[in-house]
Parts: C-alpha cells; structure tokens; sequence
C-alpha cells in the first residue's frame, strides 16, 4: 500500500489562511517567505504585516500577563534581525502600518527600508535620558517619520522600583509632540512591571497639540492631571491616568470645562481623602462624556461612597454617560456596629444602574473603628483586589493577579478554597490576619467537600504572611490542606515557622517547604544549619 505525502503546499488556500492566524507572524515571515511565489502571497497579506513586534526583550508585564494574551512575541534573534532587515522587510514595507521596537535594533530596521504607511510605532525598554536624545536631535532618523506617526507608545525602562521622573518630564512631553507633528494618540509607560511616574510639579509642561485625541499616562499626583486638562489639549477625547497618589497639595485650580472629552479613567491605588475636594469638581467638567472608568480608594468623614452618591455626584452631571465602570472601596468612622448599612440595602441602591452588575460587601471592623463599603461593576476587570474580608461576595475574577486578605474574625479553610476557586490566575497573595482560625479539624464545615479538599494555587509565585496568625502559617504549609506551587517566594515569622514545623523537622510540612525558593523570614536574622535541609532549594533572608 502507497502513502500519500501531504505538503504544505497541497493545501487549499482557506486552510492556510486558518493555520498561519493561529502562528505567531514573525516566525510565520521569517520561515515561509522566500522562493515559494503561493506562500508569499499569502504570508505577505495585510493580516500578518500589518503589525510587527520586532524585540528581543519581551516586556515583564506582558510576560505575567501571559494567560490573557492571544500571542506572546519571541524574541528576536541575530540571525532573525539580519534577514528581516536584509530581505523580508524591503519586500514588505509598504504593508507595515505598526512596527514595535526596542532601542538597540530600532534604528536598523528603521534605516533598512522605507515605510511609506507606517502611523505606529512603540518603543519598548528605553530609559529616560536616551529618549530624550533621541528626539532632541532632530537630525536622527525618527524624524523621518514626523509627519506620518499618529500613535506612539513609548515605554520607559524601570530600575525595579516606582519611579518618579521630575525635571524630564517637560522635556519629553515637547520633543514628543515637536517630533510627531501629526500625534493623535500617546501612551507613556504602558508595560513597565514597575510604573515610572511622571510629574510636573518642578516644571509643567510646554507642549501644545492640536491634533492629540487620546492620552494615557502615569501621574505622580493629582496637579499633573490637572496640567495636562488646563486646555493645552483642546482636542483630547480620550484621557486614561493612573495616578500615584489624589493630594491638595499644590493643587492647580483651574475649572476650564472640557467638552471635547468622550473617556475618561482614573485609578489611584492610594488612599484619598480628597473625592469631593479634588475628584467630584473634575468629573463636572466633563459634561459631554460618554464613558467613564473610576477605581479608587476613599477615606471619608461622612457616608459611603454608595449607589446614591454616584447617581447624585456623577451620573445625574453627564447626560450622555452611557458606560461607567467603577471600583470603589470606601471607609469611614461615621458609621459603628449599630447603625452599619446591611449589604442588602446597599445593593437595593444600584437597582436602577442600566446593564451592569453592581457587587457590594460592607464591613465593620471593631478594634480599628472603622467601616469599609466596596462596589465594583462586574465583571471585574483589574488584576489587583485588596482587602479580601469574609464577606467577600465571589464570583469568577480570571484578569486578577494581586490579592490581600483582611479581616478582624479568622479565615477559615473553606474561604482560602473560595479565593482559590475566584482567583485562578493568581499569582501574588498576602495575609493578614491575626485571629486564630475556629475549624482547625476537618470535617466541621458545613460543605465537606470545601473543608477536606487540598487547595492548589498553580499560579501562585509570592505569599506574604508576615501580618498572619500561626495558623495561617500552619494552613499553607501542611500538604494536607494546601498544595504549593513549585518557586514560590514566601515571607514569613520564623517563630512562627519553627513552631508549625516543629523545630523544622515535621513531615507534614516538609513538601510545601521544600517547593520555596526564596523565604524572607521576620524576627531573626542567624539561622541553624538544619534549616538548609529543610529548605533545600530556597535562599533564606
């Protein structure tokens, strides 16, 4: 009997088309374009050339995103850069509409050819002061482009900690927009795993754009947003800011309404005393918008920051808002154990929020004095959720990546197999809680099967639980209740340690202790030599 061969070549060019989406288009170019006239016909179609990410360094965050992402690029090799600079380029470029780039092969490919459609370009892993050269030199190649770029992404390299980038930031905004004479859309600092923060409180910026329609940047504080809507800006419809922290310090009070914006989101992660000084004023000056994406935390002296109060601060000032998505955690001391809203009334307050799913949980935590309301439009869309409490509502959570667990009454099995269930991409997880947990022994749950199953956390790769009872400690190292990861990074209190391990020689605990590959360990800085054998693969600090 004869076997048949089947080519490449042999299939029909419908099938192709379905398996070449589904490849990744670098490798796709840079293995099929050559002799074959049929395959680069296909391969040199709009789809695949469109937009190239030509980088050897593949950015972190896109890295810990990975679950989310449809590809992720290779990275690009010497010998992958020469020949796409040499043939597969020149035979292309009149397709490449996005080239995305890193400093040290951006100007070789830039150079290698013309691209007469190229409007997009990202500059990926570039530090500051070289980015300043390159586009105060206005003899340098990128120049080429000035009239042609109408979006430009540029992320900044971090040094491994949050940045503040001072005096350079009026620089940068001017040789951006006097380079780019035509820029519609700028995003500064998209990827960096580390954000760099920008501020222009030393010096506000100079730079004026007529032609800008969309902005997303990182702010050191609430005034640089405010410089950057001050009407330099006449045209923005879009202005996306995560902002590092909402002060009234050096507060620029300019109240110039902004009809023109359509989109607006802002995210603080810290703490604000400031939503009605600062925030509320405004979101009133933006009368037109459309969309509207909030995620802040507030400390208030009066009431929640509940359904009511968005209606009446916000939607009721925006007549054309037709999505609004918020995450909105708020804490008080006005209210106390006895005159605490219930969850339920809470919820009653969102019933006439149009096509949205309003999540609320309401907690008082007695020894600290305060009460704390958290409402979010689900589905949920951040990678981080902070200050998890046993009230915590559920759901299916598949974006987040960072969570923290607080709370004033224990955390028993059955909710860390909750968090497990809720967070199945999680990678980072902190503990703090300092009761004792009330079900220590299985088989007093009222699901058994929550209560006797191992939780697994396969994504996991940092756990902090240095603010956590010993039983907490005892709940993530005994392997008849959780199973750890391989590489994960612990922070733990080596008292604590020594008493759940038993002087670090118990069983029960030993495969969990043996899969950490770093451990940071509180209250003690000299360590016994047995210690070694019991973390056989972590480094202890």
């Amino acid at each position: 009997m004869e076997y048949s061969s089947l080519q490449l070549n042999d299939l029909p060019d419908e099938i192709l088309m379905i398996i070449f989406k589904k490849l990744d288009n670098i490798t796709l170019l840079y293995s099929l374009i050559g002799d074959n006239i049929r395959l680069n016909r296909i391969v040199c179609d709009s789809i695949f050339t469109n937009r190239l990410t030509l980088v050897n360094f593949v950015p972190q965050h896109l890295i810990t995103a990975r679950p989310l992402l449809m590809y992720l690029p290779n990275p690009l090799s010497d010998p992958m850069l020469d020949r796409f600079c040499l043939q597969i380029l020149p035979k292309i470029h009149e397709k490449v509409k996005r080239l995305d780039l890193e400093l040290l092969s951006m100007e070789r490919i830039l150079r290698c050819t013309n691209y007469p459609n190229l409007s997009q370009i990202t500059l990926y892993n570039i530090e500051i002061e070289r980015a300043l050269q390159l586009f105060s030199d206005e003899s340098l190649f990128i120049s080429t482009y000035k009239n042609q770029i109408s979006l430009f992404v540029i992320d900044i390299r971090s040094n491994g900690e949050r940045d503040t980038i001072t005096d350079e930031n009026p620089l940068l905004f001017t040789y951006i927009f006097n380079t780019f004479t035509n820029l519609q859309i700028l995003d500064i600092g998209p990827y960096s795993i580390w954000y760099q923060y920008l501020s222009f409180d030393i010096s506000p910026p100079n730079a004026i754009s007529s032609t800008l329609l969309e902005l997303h940047v990182n702010l050191n504080n609430f005034s640089d947003c405010l410089y950057l809507l001050d009407g330099r800006f006449k045209q923005l419809c879009i202005f996306h800011a995560d902002i590092e922290r909402i002060t009234s310090n050096l507060v620029n009070n300019n109240k110039e309404k902004l009809p023109n914006l359509r989109s607006f989101k802002l995210y603080c992660d810290s703490q604000t005393k400031c939503y009605d000084e600062l925030i509320l004023p405004l979101l009133h000056r933006m009368s037109n918008l459309e969309k509207l994406d909030l995620s802040l935390d507030v400390s208030t002296t009066k009431t929640f920051v509940d359904g009511n109060n968005l209606k009446l601060n916000i939607i009721n000032h925006m007549s054309l808002l037709n999505e609004f998505k918020f995450n909105i955690c708020s804490s008080t001391r006005f209210y106390n154990q006895f005159n605490l809203p219930s969850n339920e009334f809470v919820q009653q307050m969102f019933k006439d929020f149009q096509n949205k799913q309003i999540i609320s949980s309401v907690d008082y935590f007695n020894e600290r004095g305060y009460s704390r309301c958290h409402i979010y439009s689900y589905p949920y869309e951040l990678r981080y959720y902070e200050h998890i409490a046993n009230s915590f509502p559920g759901g299916i959570f598949k974006r987040v990546r960072t969570i923290s667990l607080f709370d004033e009454r224990p955390f028993e099995h059955e909710f860390f197999f909750q968090i497990a269930q809720s967070f199945p991409c999680l990678e980072k997880l902190t503990v703090i809680n300092k009761k004792r947990q009330n079900n220590k022994q299985f088989g007093k749950s009222k699901n058994q099967n929550q209560d006797s199953a191992i939780i697994e956390y396969s994504y996991l790769v940092q756990l902090d639980l240095s603010e956590a009872h010993k039983d907490y400690h005892e709940q993530f190292l005994f392997d008849t209740k959780t199973c750890l990861p391989n590489n994960v990074r612990v922070e733990m209190d080596y008292r604590l340690v020594k008493k759940v391990t038993r002087n670090f020689r118990r069983n029960t605990t030993r495969s969990n202790c043996a899969k950490i590959s770093l451990i940071c360990f509180y209250k003690k800085s000299t360590f016994p030599e047995h210690l070694k054998d019991y973390f056989p693969y972590a480094k202890i600090i």
